[in-house]
């Protein structure tokens, strides 16, 4: 069971809980802590004092007091007013790994929140109560305020969960899994509003998600490598040495690696041709500043999966209002992303040409059919990788410039942070689609040099994807590509 300290969680604690179901709980030193701040908070909302989001309104109405018999209430008006999302509801791993975030955000102490809360959250995700969350609402400050606000509805048994399969009233879903909705005291329901806990849940998911492809993206390019007969020779470990970026290295040698003691590299090794085309021959370049992209991303998600992000927060006898819960550390990775991984998808979609297009592809049949003219083989192939090439373009223009003012102007400047994590989830799955075109491709164009064989550990992808490429005559590629994005997106076609 995992024990949440507001400290060491991890993206892969993230993972396994979100996807797997790992339980989870609360830690003895975060209960500690929670409960010392909430104490204070209790004892400042009895005073005179104003306190942002405590005993005033909220946003604009800052300025608004509220009468102390209606403190309890401001909280529940609070995570009403805010759940107003739209658009299809977002995925059950998605859910629970914002869930998951806030609680751990919370069990830092600084929310002036009882750890009953978190508990309560804990709570739901051991059950496998899962809010449903409308995808759209957050522009990212003050953080996932709307989609926050759906999760929360759920603790105090409203909104709508799915439980076991169906889709249920909050309140009833709460019965069923045996647990009772909580009782919102001064600050808690702001405290649960307040963060970027969606944008980071989704760039959780998505970076892990990318790091495999980014893995698999090396081995299918040493596959179209071979089958165009191209030179490893720029793979010498001296020229990376030269310019030493941590990816391009790590991508260098793993192609090194895939390729030695290929025979197919051995029959052409006198060849005439001094050096090959920038999406062969710069594969480390490109490939591995997309593994620098993603380890940046890795190092800021870490540090936001510890941190408190709401407001205010609650630094002993003293309540400091800040912007933690501002988006923009968190946009700008995603956004970063999203120009990396449309980048991976681009020059896998300029190998898939080179393997398919007569003009290019080393004498290997026009678009790699077994009766060209008849037949058109891959052909649309890489017409359906172009489209997705397309739209990554789109998808890669960036969110977190585009503010839009909000709450009468006080809140002024946005990150657009969720919006940029949904653009990127899309780039992911059309990146992943692209590569798995490739793998297709590169599979057939071996076939044709035969009886010659590439290296060892590409021979046993190559077996792996051989029965989709071998049908003789012209036939619907969809299924196959599926099947092989699922191989990608299960891990298994990385190493």
């Amino acid at each position: 069971m995992a024990a949440l300290d507001g400290e060491t969680l991890r993206i892969g604690h993230v993972l396994s809980i979100a996807r797997d179901g790992e339980p989870v709980s609360l830690a003895p030193l975060a209960r500690a802590a929670m409960e010392r701040s909430a104490a204070v908070i209790a004892r400042l909302a009895a005073g005179d004092a104003p306190i942002y989001a405590v005993n005033t309104g909220v946003g604009l109405l800052a300025d608004r007091r509220i009468p102390r018999d209606q403190l309890e209430q401001l909280q529940v008006n609070v995570v009403r007013s805010h759940a107003c999302g739209v658009g299809e509801p977002l995925s059950r791993e998605v859910v629970r790994a914002m869930m998951l975030i806030r609680a751990n955000t919370l069990a830092k102490g600084f929310s002036g929140i009882h750890p009953s809360v978190a508990d309560a959250i804990c709570a739901l995700l051991n059950a496998g109560v899962t809010p449903v969350v409308p995808s759209r609402g957050s522009v990212g400050a003050s953080g996932d305020l709307a989609p926050l606000a759906h999760f929360a509805l759920v603790l105090i048994g409203e909104g709508e969960a799915d439980f076991q399969g169906e889709r249920l009233p909050g309140a009833e879903a709460l019965r069923r899994a045996g647990l009772s909705a909580v009782r919102l005291a001064p600050k808690e329901g702001i405290s649960l509003l307040n963060g970027t806990q969606l944008m980071l849940a989704i760039g959780c998911l998505e970076l892990a998600r990318a790091e495999t492809l980014a893995e698999t993206a090396d081995v299918v390019c040493a596959l179209t490598l071979d089958a165009l007969r191209g030179t490893p020779r720029a793979f010498d470990p001296r020229i990376h040495a030269a310019r030493p970026h941590a990816g391009q290295a790590q991508s260098a040698a793993k192609l090194r690696a895939l390729l030695a003691g290929s025979e197919i590299r051995e029959s052409h090794i006198a060849c005439r041709r001094v050096q090959d085309a920038y999406s062969l021959r710069c594969a480390p370049q490109v490939h591995g500043a997309v593994r620098d992209s993603l380890a940046a991303a890795r190092s800021v998600f870490e540090i936001e999966l510890n941190s408190a992000t709401d407001n205010p927060l609650v630094f002993g006898e003293e309540i400091l209002s800040g912007g933690n819960f501002h988006g923009q550390p968190l946009a700008l990775q995603l956004d970063a992303l999203a120009i990396a991984l449309a980048a991976l998808g681009g020059i896998s979609e300029r190998r898939i040409d080179r393997l398919v297009n007569p003009a290019l592809n080393e004498d290997l049949p026009p678009f790699l059919a077994r009766n060209a003219g008849l037949e058109s083989g891959l052909m649309m192939i890489q017409v359906t990788a172009a489209s997705l090439v397309a739209e990554n373009r789109v998808l890669a223009t960036p969110a977190s410039p585009g503010s839009v003012t909000t709450s009468g102007n006080k809140e002024d400047f946005v990150s657009m942070g969720a919006t940029a994590g949904l653009k990127l989830r899309d780039v992911v799955r059309n990146t992943r689609d692209i590569l798995a075109m490739e793998a297709l491709a590169a599979a057939r164009a071996l076939d044709f040099l035969a009886p010659l064989r590439t290296s060892q550990p590409l021979e046993d992808v190559r077996a792996r994807l051989h029965p989709l490429v071998a049908a003789d005559a012209d036939h619907s590629w969809s299924r196959q590509i599926a099947l092989v994005a699922e191989w990608i997106e299960a891990g298994t076609m990385a190493n």
